[in-house]
């Protein structure tokens, strides 16, 4: 079995770790761990018998196999060229942010790159999560590392070139949809005489059923509004008001993360070029 490091136990690093173990597909024994702030890995570690705690990244490396990086974007290069002598081309890095194209980490690194970005929902061992994986990852591993994304979440391999939208989408769409969703339950409690309480208790229940329907493939999103929707009826009244005041919004929403993508993007890219002129 892989030896498997995480640098970087915050938000995410958290959810992945938790959802590895709780889906059995990392023994705890054969997880290693590291944080920033130490007495954060440890306290994830409480739960778990026999999970690794080291106190630096360069330890994890030595140890591990397959090495998920859960860092910001700017904090992961650095720790590439920190632990240069001591990765090898046997190793894996999992790089988990955006911003990185895999071909830059692979220039960086002896070891195989592959982008594995995450969605929440994965804590539910469910839902979209968006791999990538570098020109050296032979097919053995690729195989492997998809048996092993596969146990919390349903991997997509996608193309650099779609990375954001495909981002927006899985990974940014439950704050999103989540955001839209309370707008709803807010109008239903200041329009009617509903209590907050019973109308996101309503809610939750009618999109955990939702899903279902579509997990289950009784509909299509289109084909689920068609049932609902009996003609001269309320749903239909509804859908006018929707069709009629939602408009370019979501083409804003996607110009805007896109925008900021780029500047992240310009970032790394200055920093490859620094990198790249303290090599010459």
């Amino acid at each position: 079995m892989k030896r498997i490091g995480f640098i970087g136990t915050g938000s995410m690093g958290k959810i992945l770790i938790q959802s590895f173990l709780e889906a059995r597909a990392i023994a705890p024994e054969k997880l290693w761990i590291t944080n920033r702030t130490i007495e954060k890995a440890y306290a994830l570690a409480a739960s778990y018998e026999e999970l690794n705690v080291v106190h630096d990244a360069r330890t994890l490396i030595k140890q591990c196999d397959w090495i998920f990086i859960c860092t910001k974007p700017l904090q992961i290069i650095p720790i590439l060229q920190d632990n240069a002598d001591v990765l090898t081309a046997e190793q894996t890095i999992i790089s988990i942010t955006s911003p990185i194209l895999v071909h830059e980490l692979a220039s960086v690194t002896t070891a195989n790159a592959v982008r594995f970005i995450p969605s929440i929902v994965n804590r539910a061992l469910d839902g979209p999560s968006l791999v990538t994986f570098g020109t050296a990852v032979n097919e053995a591993d690729k195989t492997d590392l998809l048996r092993l994304f596969s146990a919390v979440s349903k991997p997509e391999i996608i193309d650099d070139s779609i990375t954001r939208i495909a981002s927006d989408i899985g990974c940014c769409g439950p704050a999103f949809l989540s955001f839209l969703i309370e707008k709803m339950i807010d109008a239903a409690v200041e329009k009617t005489k509903i209590s907050e309480e019973e109308a996101t208790a309503i809610m939750e229940s009618m999109l955990i059923g939702y899903g279902e329907l579509l997990k289950q493939k009784h509909f299509t999103l289109q084909t689920l509004q068609e049932r609902v929707t009996v003609p001269g009826g309320v749903t239909g009244a509804g859908l006018e008001v929707l069709k009629a005041e939602i408009t370019d919004q979501f083409h804003h929403l996607f110009e805007k993360t896109h925008e900021k993508y780029d500047e992240d993007r310009h970032l790394v890219q200055k920093q490859m070029q620094e990198l790249k002129k303290s090599e010459e």
